[in-house]
């Protein structure tokens, strides 16, 4: 997936170029400084009453309470890819940030006989799910990316679309994850545990509106041939990098 990874000046472009006047759930057009945010998909992320570990449990009591999306469109909004739907779910505590992916697959591409406890670089190249995020929407090129693959590989990245090049590896966010397959199922599923701290947050309060983007990568072969999913579309770009087109992350009691 180097085409959406690298693609900085045509992300960037896209997002200064981009001018539909665009209005939030209350009907504010969303804008932050000289840009603003054209996409009012929205997931609610209850709080949980307690942290847990990040093993791949989707019956935890928090997640059976959770609220959750479910999409199969590509980035752009079309075409659908009904047998290969990906639901997301989110929870929070005062310390850390949570997220549950459920991904229906028809064959798996991962990297093989490889250490899941070390960074994997270029990760988007297989099958992973993936989370952007900002929860700072005032700074909009400004967020964060973490990536599971569903053998468990990892990377997370700090990424300042004002700079070249605007993915920093060396950034650890100490995030917890874990995943599953079923394989009798054809079902994937990915956990993960983001300490705030990590991004620069001493605190969460219930209303908060952060922004975040989801995403998934499946299938074998190049970008020619592989499904890229979105949650909140980017029908402006071939790159995933859009922070403007970032959906809105409720966080509430």
């Amino acid at each position: 997936m180097v085409n959406w990874k690298m693609a900085v000046l045509i992300g960037a472009l896209a997002g200064a170029a981009f001018t539909l006047l665009p209005f939030s759930s209350t009907g504010q057009i969303a804008t932050i400084g000289q840009q603003a945010y054209t996409s009012d998909a929205e997931l609610q992320a209850k709080r949980s009453p307690v942290d847990f570990v990040a093993d791949g449990d989707a019956t935890k009591p928090s997640w059976r309470q959770a609220k959750s999306v479910e999409f199969d469109n590509d980035a752009s909004g079309k075409p659908h890819y009904p047998d290969i739907p990906t639901q997301v779910a989110s929870v929070w505590t005062e310390t850390h940030v949570y997220f549950f992916f459920w991904c229906r697959y028809d064959s798996l591409n991962v990297y093989q006989g490889e250490d899941a406890a070390v960074e994997r670089w270029q990760l988007w190249d297989r099958d992973v799910a993936e989370v952007f995020l900002n929860p700072q929407p005032e700074r909009v090129n400004h967020y964060y990316e973490f990536e599971i693959a569903p053998n468990n590989q990892w990377i997370d990245l700090e990424i300042d679309k004002t700079k070249e090049p605007f993915n920093d590896a060396s950034w650890n966010s100490g995030f917890e994850h874990a995943t599953r397959i079923d394989a009798q199922n054809h079902i994937w599923t990915a956990e993960m545990r983001i300490p705030i701290s990590s991004m620069n947050i001493s605190a969460i309060h219930p209303g908060a509106q952060w922004r975040a983007n989801f995403f998934r990568a499946a299938g074998k072969g190049g970008d020619d041939h592989r499904k890229f999913l979105a949650w909140s579309i980017i029908p402006e770009g071939k790159t995933f990098h859009v922070p403007t087109r970032f959906g809105i992350l409720r966080l509430v009691n």
